[in-house]
């Protein structure tokens, strides 16, 4: 045991010390922060200098249509209204050239194009130089679609007043996910934190599993192996190591989501000191048991591709083997990241119940499961007890490969050799 624990406390301290577990403890939450205040921010910029104002409108409807949207765009006190040129349908072709002329050498930033089509709520069409900005075309489009629906009201004969408030009603789909224990706070905030954690695990478990698998073959290179195994069982060595290095994502992961949940609570207050409107961004309700439910998935799956890498690490002698013999054991992590977006529009699929039963996916899968959805706690309990028996086989495993392939050096072992290995060990 004394044994063990040295070896553990080895990994652990030398890689909690390193600048880079503390660059990327650290800067994880920065990015975080980030991320939750300077979208409303950047948001809050784009909607005071997103201008329209420059914008030629070329009214072919025959009404007043173009400038009812010409004084409909969004801009401030100081901006003039957008210029409105009444074109007769038949010179409209005509006009469109001038106003490309008239875009190329910058009098203009784009035209707006209305018709019989647009007054008839079929299209409209916009050419210029900031098509392709989201934010001026999503503000355009809006604008032209109310005022051509006001328009049509009018000649419909509905009261003007009555009208307007038709045309400028703003509608708002809120969903909200409900559990056994009631409600569970929004639903597409729930599949935003699916997504999160999924991608957390998922990001924790490949990094982490990988250190193992470098740890392994510098350990080969440098023969610091050869001294270790004099003095160290190698099944204590491989444990020693699996256990230090994911107790260093472990607390990574901690850090992370404490700091998570600090910054979420402070991003309102930052956002109104900061002049910007924060919208509500309410945690999705997670129980205590739910998160270390989630952690023992995080820890039974990094058990499990560490214990992989690990082998790998011991049957190769360079770095350049190690990538092209790791393909494999890559390729399943990164297996349920690739099904995630169809999981997450239907968490109670078929497809998505037998991923996480899946040993290989269960503890990227399952944990997203659990935040967007309700799981029965028999296929909790069934999962993990899954994941812990493929968890045995693959330690077991990785354990024979480990005790022969640690000491072997020169070209890369082949499948056949391999299962000798497990076979004599």
């Amino acid at each position: 045991m004394a044994k063990l624990w040295a070896v553990i406390r080895r990994e652990y301290t030398e890689r909690v010390r390193s600048k880079w577990f503390i660059i990327a403890t650290i800067g994880g939450p920065v990015f975080l922060g980030v991320m939750l205040v300077l979208p409303p921010l950047l948001a809050l910029r784009t909607q005071a200098s997103s201008q329209l104002a420059d914008v030629r409108i070329l009214d072919a409807t025959g009404t007043d249509l173009g400038a009812r949207v010409a004084n409909a765009i969004p801009r401030t006190p100081a901006t003039p209204v957008p210029t409105v040129v009444r074109v007769p349908l038949d010179s409209l072709t005509a006009a469109e050239s001038t106003a490309t002329r008239a875009v190329v050498r910058g009098a203009v930033s784009g035209y707006l194009v209305l018709d019989a089509n647009t007054l008839a709520g079929d299209s409209a069409r916009y050419a210029g130089r900031n098509a392709s900005s989201l934010s001026d075309m999503e503000a355009l489009t809006a604008v032209t679609k109310r005022q051509v629906l006001l328009a049509r009201l009018v000649r419909a004969r509905v009261d003007s007043n009555t009208a307007a408030d038709l045309a400028n009603a703003h509608f708002q789909f809120v969903s909200e996910r409900l559990t056994e224990r009631g409600r569970g706070g929004s639903g597409l905030l729930n599949a935003v934190a699916g997504m999160g954690t999924a991608i957390l695990l998922y990001m924790t478990i490949l990094l982490y599993g990988q250190a193992v698998l470098r740890s392994v073959i510098e350990e080969k290179n440098t023969r610091v192996s050869e001294v270790v195994v004099a003095s160290v069982p190698t099944d204590t060595l491989l444990a020693g190591k699996v256990i230090g290095v994911g107790a260093v994502g472990v607390t990574q992961l901690i850090i992370w989501l404490g700091t998570g949940y600090l910054m979420t609570k402070a991003r309102a207050p930052v956002l109104l000191a900061l002049g910007a409107k924060p919208d509500p961004l309410n945690l999705p309700p997670v129980s205590v048991g739910a998160i270390v439910l989630m952690i023992v998935f995080f820890l039974l799956g990094y058990v499990f591709y560490s214990a992989l890498f690990a082998a790998v690490g011991a049957m190769v002698s360079n770095e350049q083997d190690a990538q092209q013999a790791a393909t494999p054991i890559i390729l399943l992590v990164i297996t349920p990241i690739i099904f995630l977006q169809t999981i997450l529009q239907n968490p109670n699929s078929r497809a998505a119940e037998v991923l996480s039963w899946m040993p290989f996916s269960a503890p990227i899968i399952m944990p997203l499961r659990m935040v967007v959805t309700s799981v029965p706690t028999i296929e909790i309990v069934l999962t993990l007890t899954g994941v812990l028996f493929s968890c045995g086989v693959a330690v077991w495993l990785a354990a024979r490969i480990y005790r022969v392939g640690l000491l072997m050096y020169g070209k890369r072992a082949t499948l056949a050799e391999v299962v000798r290995w497990i076979r004599a060990a």
